[in-house]
Formats: structure tokens, C-alpha cells, sequence
């Protein structure tokens, strides 16, 4: 595939994409090769007064249509989207790095969101509330909460976008999105589609610039009445406080360090088969990664010797070839931190069973790594390391591994791998986890929840639990008519 022809990207305000009012920009670098390859609009203030002006318009007009109004161009943009996902999936491989296939999947799981979120804006209900007064009329109507913003992260430019605009759009609210400056082509492109399907102008908008001072000036804003955010746990609770003191409604998908905790039980070809495939896609760099390995000390030899196998099966290179299966890191940022998980690992008596370093002086490129003989104490089993890096350890009983699992305080996604009923139940109850995944990878579908509960966050990204979240419920009573 080409190479070349990255767009420079623009800002999205009331369905025009304008340069900043500055003219600022930000370079994008593709992350296999580290060369600047587009430029991005940098907004500030006038440019954000701009699009908040133009969501509170938006939102005025999308609110008024009906949900099978609203449904229908929603669905259009769906299928606008499930059109061009080849061109914009290689975009998303260019500014990102993931292998073209998976930036494909996302793409046209993206569209599969929208259309499911489309339909579930028509089933959004109010209710009849029987009277204490025979006089009165009582019921609950359902409002969508107002402007939006939503602030997305790197790792899937299409994926988190979608899982914000898709039920706030189906609940009637509009959406001021400032999307990650690493990978701006790839949101804009989705964002056209709904400009192409026919929103009303602000109902969609797009900024890039400072993270900080964008969300620093969007969230207290009067205009915005609810905060979205995917990303690190501390920038999530800033930004949550941030939404706190000014009293906006917020939704939080936080960082993971998903354990997976394979009994002595378990199918060890499925667990090695689904488990590895799923730490390594997209470079390790995905919040619901398996990441922590609990093995019980019966079948860890053999589950650990067939998973560094898998890893070093892996073809490293260019997402753009046809034969790779591991991409670069988004960034210089995260080779930095494998290179400190790693050797921290190592300081403490870890043995790196395979992979370890940096791969090749040109891109961010890091070695399928796997860890074994790690304490608790390393930082591998404590902070999320979002990237290609496992750690292995033993356990003797499945209390321990649960306790183990529970120990940290995140709580997004976990996986376990059993072929006993009774021990599927103790998992699913004694794991603090808002996602639990056993005997398969994460199938992270529309009409579940998506979301996690301690540090990783509150509030749900799927399932009609996700459009709740962007409406008001207000109670009526009316009598005398």
C-alpha cells in the first residue's frame, strides 16, 4: 500500500473544517518510520468559543428531531463509514502504527456501534407513574443533558470517538470532541461522515491542541453540561474533579492491568491461543489487556514456554505490510516506558524470557516481551504498562490468585480460564472487575457495558446503560387539564 497522501487535519466547526483562527499547527509523526507525515490544527480559545457556539446551535437542532429522525442519519453515516473504512484505515495505520487489519476491524466495528446505538436512541422511554391524587396525571420524561465534551484517547481514534458519539447522539445530545493530536486524520474522517449524512451544523465538532488547556477551558464552560474522558487514571481524576466542582455529569473509562488467572483446569491451548493473541494486539497498547498472567503452579511451565512461542512468532514491522503482525508504539513515550518496566523487572531477579529491548533505530519499535519470576513488589505487577509486556506468575490456590487479582486498584476488564462451573461462579463473583472475560478474549459488544469500577472509573460506554448516561429524567405531574 502507499505511503504518502496523509491529509493535514483541520478543525470541524459547524460542518466546516477551518485552521485554527492562529494558524497553529502540530506535527503528526508516523510511528514506524518517526518522520512527520501531516500537520494538525492547534485550537485555542477563539477557536474553541467558536465550536462551543456552534454545539449549543447543534444541539438545539438535533434535539428537536425525533429518534427516528436522529436514528436514520445516524445510520447513514454508519454506512458512509463502512464505505470508506479501507481509506480510513490506513490513515488510522499511518498516525497510529497497528497493523492495517486491526485499524480495518476498528473502523468497521465502529460503524457497527453507531448503527446499534442508532436504534437504541428509539427505545429510550419515559414512563406512566400511577397518582396519589386520582386528580393528577404523573409521569417521567426523558431529555437528552445537553452539549458534550469528549475527550479520546490514541490508542483506537475511531473505537473511543464512537463509543461517545454514538449514544450521545442517540440520546439527542451534540458532541465538541477534542480527539488525541497523535491521530487526527482518522477522527476527522469519521467525523465527515456524519457532515456527509446531514447532521445539522454542531451537532459534531472537532479540536486539537493542548490537552490541558482544551479541557481546562471546555469543561467549566457553561455550555457543556456532561464530560466524557478515556485515558490515565490521574489525568481522569483531574478532569473529574474538574467536571465536580462545576457540576457536570461525567463518564470515566480509566486505565487497566487486567490479570488473567488460568486454573489448574484450564484448557492451556485456548487459554495460551486466545490470551496471547489478545496482549499483543495493538502492541499491548489497549486499556482491557491482558497483562498480569496468574498461572497455576501445576501448568505454568507449560502455559509459559507456549506463550513466549506465540511471542516470538510475532512479525514486528510497518502496519502498512502485508506480513506484519506486531506494530510500533504510538510513540517514543511508551518505549521508554517498556525499557523502565523492563528493567525494573530485571533489578529485582525477573528473567525476561524473551524480547526485552528496543527494536531498530528508526520508529518506536519494542520486542514481544514476556516476564517470569516477578514479585509483587515489580513495577510490571503494579503500574499499567500499556504495551507489549507480560508477566508471569504462580499461584497455588484460586483464592490467592483472586486476591492477587484484586490487590491493585484498578478494576476495568480481567480473564480466567477454567473448565469448572463451580470455580467459573466463584471467579465471577470474587473478581472486582467491571468486565470478566472466561475461556475467551474481550467481546467488548454494543449492547453490553463497557466501562470499570474503583480507579478504572464509572459510568458505561455500552449498552443502553451508555445512552442512560446522557440523559436528564424529569419528573412531570399535571392536573386540572
Amino acid at each position: 500500500m502507499p505511503t504518502s497522501n496523509y491529509p493535514d487535519t483541520k478543525l470541524l466547526i459547524a460542518n466546516e473544517w477551518v485552521d485554527a483562527a492562529g494558524g497553529k499547527t502540530l506535527d503528526v509523526v508516523n510511528p514506524a518510520t518517526g518522520r512527520v507525515i501531516g500537520k494538525v490544527a492547534h485550537a485555542e480559545k477563539p477557536d474553541l468559543d467558536r465550536a462551543l457556539a456552534a454545539a449549543r446551535e447543534g444541539f438545539d437542532a438535533w434535539r428537536n428531531l425525533t429518534a427516528h429522525e436522529r436514528a436514520a442519519t445516524m445510520r447513514r453515516a454508519a454506512g458512509l463509514l463502512r464505505e470508506r473504512a479501507e481509506g480510513i484505515a490506513r490513515l488510522l495505520t499511518l498516525e497510529q502504527g497497528k497493523p492495517f487489519a486491526e485499524a480495518r476491524g476498528e473502523t468497521l466495528a465502529g460503524a457497527a456501534l453507531i448503527e446499534w446505538f442508532a436504534d437504541e436512541g428509539q427505545r429510550v422511554y419515559g414512563r406512566i407513574v400511577p397518582s396519589r391524587n386520582s386528580a393528577a396525571m404523573q409521569f417521567v420524561i426523558k431529555e437528552p443533558v445537553g452539549p458534550v465534551a469528549a475527550f479520546t484517547p490514541w490508542n483506537f481514534p475511531i473505537n473511543q470517538v464512537v463509543r461517545k458519539l454514538g449514544p450521545a447522539l442517540a440520546a439527542g445530545c451534540s458532541v465538541l470532541c477534542k480527539a488525541p493530536e497523535e491521530t487526527p486524520a482518522s477522527p476527522a474522517a469519521l467525523l465527515q461522515t456524519f457532515v456527509d449524512a446531514g447532521v445539522p451544523p454542531g451537532v459534531v465538532g472537532l479540536v486539537y491542541g493542548v490537552p490541558a488547556e482544551i479541557s481546562g477551558y471546555l469543561i467549566p464552560h457553561p455550555t457543556i453540561r456532561m464530560v466524557t474522558f478515556t485515558g490515565s487514571i490521574p489525568v481522569g481524576k483531574q478532569l473529574a474533579a474538574m467536571a465536580g466542582a462545576n457540576m457536570k455529569r461525567v463518564t470515566m473509562e480509566l486505565g487497566g492491568h487486567a490479570p488473567v488467572i488460568i486454573a489448574d483446569d484450564a484448557d492451556l491451548d485456548l487459554a495460551v491461543a486466545v490470551s496471547s493473541k489478545a496482549k499483543f494486539r495493538n502492541a499491548g497498547q489497549v486499556c482491557i489487556s491482558p497483562t498480569r498472567f496468574l498461572v497455576h503452579r501445576g501448568v505454568v511451565d507449560e502455559f509459559t514456554q507456549a506463550f513466549v512461542r506465540y511471542a516470538e512468532s510475532l512479525k514486528l514491522g510497518d502496519g502498512l505490510a502485508q506480513d506484519t503482525t506486531l506494530g510500533p508504539l504510538a510513540n517514543p513515550r511508551r518505549v521508554a516506558a517498556m525499557a523502565s518496566v523492563v528493567d525494573d523487572a530485571r533489578r529485582r531477579g525477573a528473567t525476561v524470557l524473551t524480547g526485552g529491548e528496543r527494536v531498530g533505530a528508526a520508529g518506536n519499535f519494542y520486542a514481544p516481551t514476556v516476564i517470569a519470576g516477578l514479585t509483587t513488589e515489580a513495577d510490571l505487577f503494579n503500574k499499567e504498562p500499556f504495551g507489549p509486556v507480560a508477566g508471569i506468575r504462580p499461584f497455588d490456590s484460586l483464592g490467592e490468585a483472586i486476591a492477587e487479582a484484586n490487590r491493585l486498584a484498578y478494576g476495568l476488564s480481567a480473564y480466567a480460564f477454567t473448565r469448572s462451573f463451580k470455580n467459573v461462579q466463584t471467579l465471577l463473583h470474587g473478581i472486582e472487575a467491571g468486565m470478566v472475560w472466561i475461556n475467551q478474549a474481550a467481546t467488548p459488544s454494543a449492547e453490553l457495558p463497557f466501562g470499570g469500577v474503583k480507579d478504572s472509573g464509572y459510568g458505561s460506554e455500552g449498552g443502553p446503560e451508555a445512552v442512560e448516561t446522557y440523559l436528564n429524567s424529569k419528573a412531570a405531574s399535571v392536573v386540572g387539564v
